[in-house]
């Protein structure tokens, strides 16, 4: 039995990057062979093996040619059938390449370029633009061809036969990477964000106001949302609720445009469907939610009456779960500052929502609960009670006239 190192081990080494993981390529042995050794085979066609001490993935020779005798062929064979060119390199154990496809030139090239048997798993369509955010930083760009390849694909409808699990596997890693725009931005480019994210893919070319807005294109601001979040938060439901917090502007009709009345309930009811979609976990779907729903109240903390405000935390949980609360007002920190031009700006209403809730915890409710004689009375003094902590907090906020003359002052 011969080992040879494949895929990212050997892209990761010759990259000079830290290596992840190590698979490797079996040959001259059998599964039933490294069943017998302790290997555990996974997967629905037992293809691959993991090593009883290491965990390490062993896989058989794939694409192996009828007649191949010899071992380099059926290494090489395997390698053709792998997704990009940079992964299908191989070392033997003498620390020699093998590199059907010129990989090697496309790592120095800096090139993300598909192998022949790219289309067999439009699955790659995804990986591909997870490896161009992962390599952003050394100057990683996606071959010209390879990109008309994938809007064949798209136009094949080979996407749309991916299930919502395998997409959202995906997904989910890039939106945890190092550059999660750069992933977005390399679907859009190959055409395939349509088909995944329709909801974002639409935002594209929809104007906002300028005054409130610099960089004007909504799918734009989406995409620096995103960029602040990932600055502000490794949480990946964070920078979800982020790049989707505005997709209700999606649905404007275009005479209304460039305002956008109303986005805040029918992205909502957007992110609903998406979350349902994908099958998000609940984390994701309920941050998404609110965010949608909630992040211009937010950015009107100052102009809010106490009884909004109070309305505003309880329909966010936060005086129950101050967590939440964190994450959400993250989310409407990088909405702020995801303009162009604004990206250094305060975002004081993050405190002020913060000051306001532990107002309305200040309220000694069970004092209340003694005076009072029935439950609805308990309920409806407590609510005064906030009302009055929250009133009294606000008085230690700019006023209005200074608020006039600030950039936080109520952007759309």
């Amino acid at each position: 039995m011969n080992r040879y190192l494949v895929g990212g081990a050997v892209r990761d080494q010759l990259l000079g990057v830290p290596v992840r993981e190590r698979d490797w390529l079996v040959t001259g042995s059998s599964a039933a062979e490294l069943i017998a050794l302790g290997y555990r085979p996974v997967g629905r066609e037992f293809t691959v093996f993991l090593h009883p001490d290491s965990g390490e993935e062993h896989a058989l020779p794939r694409g192996t040619p009828g007649d191949a005798t010899d071992e380099r062929a059926l290494v090489e064979a395997d390698l053709r059938r792998r997704d990009l060119t940079i992964n299908a390199i191989a070392r033997d154990g003498n620390g020699s390449l093998i590199d059907p496809l010129d990989g090697v030139s496309d790592l120095q090239a800096g090139r993300l370029r598909h192998t022949p048997a790219f289309t067999e798993d439009p699955i790659r369509v995804l990986r591909l633009a997870r490896l161009a955010a992962r390599y952003r930083r050394l100057g990683f760009q996606v071959a010209p061809e390879t990109c008309t390849l994938v809007r064949q694909m798209v136009e094949q409808g080979r996407l749309q036969t991916l299930t919502p699990e395998r997409v959202w596997q995906e997904m989910e890693k890039a939106l945890a990477g190092a550059s999660p725009r750069t992933f977005f931005e390399t679907l859009r480019q190959c055409a395939a964000l349509a088909p995944l994210l329709p909801e974002l893919d639409r935002l594209f070319g929809i104007p906002q106001p300028a005054r409130w807005h610099p960089e004007i294109d909504c799918g734009e601001h989406s995409l620096l949302t995103l960029e602040r979040a990932a600055e502000l938060s490794p949480l990946p439901e964070v920078r979800f609720a982020a790049l989707l917090h505005d997709i209700g502007k999606g649905t404007t009709p275009a005479q209304q445009w460039p305002r956008h009345i109303g986005h805040e309930t029918r992205g909502a009811r957007l992110m609903q469907g998406l979350c349902q979609r994908l099958k998000t976990p609940n984390r994701y779907r309920d941050l998404g939610l609110k965010a949608a729903r909630y992040h211009t109240d937010c950015h009107r903390t100052r102009q809010l009456r106490p009884r909004t405000l109070l309305r505003l935390l309880q329909a966010l949980d936060a005086l129950r779960r101050p967590p939440k609360l964190q994450s959400f007002l993250l989310v409407c920190e990088a909405d702020y500052r995801g303009r162009t031009g604004w990206e250094q700006r305060s975002y004081p209403q993050a405190a002020w929502l913060q000051q306001a809730r532990q107002a309305a915890l200040s309220v000694d409710v069970a004092a209340i609960a003694v005076r009072a004689s029935t439950p609805q009375q308990i309920a409806r003094h407590i609510q005064l009670a906030r009302e009055r902590a929250i009133l009294a907090v606000k008085s230690t906020w700019p006023d209005e006239p200074v608020l006039n003359n600030l950039p936080w002052k109520s952007p759309q």
